[in-house]
């Protein structure tokens, strides 16, 4: 067994060890705090908390904004090239069209400009005039099918040219949202930041405590609903190696924006688990819950995608005995945690 292998186990036993995973364990509750005082401020601290929530959830959704403009621009940008190069072979295919219309011209000129038509009507040889007609009646249908070919690459090149205007506007749009979302990020999280850092070190040690506390108080409740009761399904073999791929990015930076592989977001992370599975699936918290095949919590197995929050904006994989791997936020590692310690919005499986 590796060693990221021994460290994800015991991470796993940690945790379930505190009693915030399976419903059987003994919930022995966190170390409490000391009891708040004026000097401590302990009320300020969770309205604190509750503040830097709220930021931090709001970075959460730019970020997938700015995600989903991001998909887009990608998506956008290669048909923008592919419909360069339908221009460029119609283009070429309508030069050599009219080259040929060219051709025919110049051989009416050297005829001294006199119809096919009219040049067998002045022939006096019987079997040359019908030799003739039969020649004039396939000029005239290569005349016409050369004709209606050139007016047909004339009307591909307009609806190429259209098409990737219209591309190109879709281009610019996302570059706007993207901006606007990159822009609403960085002062979120830079309110957040400035707001932690007024606190001195025994009030951010507290305030960490106050997190683990809500999170912790969030997953008893949800074990305590039964939610977990008959949750016995096992994973599928892409299952197996999306988990497999997630729980080895413990430890790695959440970082708004990532993919990895040295940093990522939540949306990043799940999203290339399951493409290392073999499985692409949307960029996005929002389109994976969108486009994704929904699952009953009573159903999930390790390696279904858990949504949360009702705007869809964060996600974690569930990896079983109510836990899951997630990127939870700037200022965090990648790590496991109780499935239930959000809101959930619901659960969805990617290789249904």
């Amino acid at each position: 067994m590796g060693k990221r292998s021994t460290t994800v186990m015991a991470a796993v036993a940690l945790v379930c060890a505190m009693g915030v995973l399976t419903p059987g364990a003994a919930y022995a509750a966190p170390t409490q705090p000391a009891p708040p005082t004026t000097a401590d401020r302990g009320a300020d601290l969770e309205q604190v908390r509750a503040q830097l929530d709220r930021l931090y959830h709001d970075a959460a959704v730019a970020t997938e904004a700015y995600n989903a403009a991001e998909e887009k621009a990608q998506k956008q940008s290669g048909q923008i090239v592919e419909l360069a190069k339908d221009i460029v072979k119609g283009q070429q295919k309508l030069d050599r069209l009219k080259a040929r219309a060219g051709a025919a011209a110049r051989q009416q000129y050297r005829d001294g400009g006199i119809p096919p038509g009219a040049q067998l009507m002045l022939s006096d040889d019987p079997s040359r005039f019908l030799d003739g007609a039969d020649r004039l009646r396939q000029g005239q249908h290569a005349t016409k099918g050369l004709m209606g070919e050139l007016t047909r690459t004339q009307q591909d090149l307009q609806t190429y040219a259209q098409d990737a205007e219209r591309n190109w506007q879709k281009l610019e749009a996302g570059r706007v949202a993207k901006a606007r979302a990159k822009k609403k990020i960085k002062s979120k999280i830079a309110a957040a930041e400035k707001l932690e850092s007024r606190l001195e070190k025994k009030e951010r040690e507290r305030l960490k405590e106050l997190e683990l506390q809500a999170e912790y108080k969030r997953q008893t409740a949800w074990l305590s609903s039964g939610a977990l009761k008959d949750v016995s399904g096992s994973a599928s073999a892409r299952g197996k190696k999306a988990v497999a791929f997630a729980t080895a990015q413990i430890g790695k930076p959440y970082v708004w924006g990532a993919e990895g592989p040295g940093s990522y977001d939540c949306s990043g992370l799940t999203s290339q688990a399951w493409s290392a599975a073999g499985r692409p699936i949307p960029r996005t918290s929002q389109e994976q819950w969108k486009q994704l095949r929904h699952v009953d919590i009573k159903d999930m197995r390790p390696g279904d995608l858990i949504i949360y929050h009702d705007d869809a904006s964060h996600v974690g994989m569930y990896i079983g005995d109510g836990a899951i791997v997630h990127a939870p936020r700037p200022g965090r590692n990648v790590t496991i945690a109780g499935a239930g310690s959000m809101a959930i919005l619901g659960v969805v499986r990617p290789d249904a």
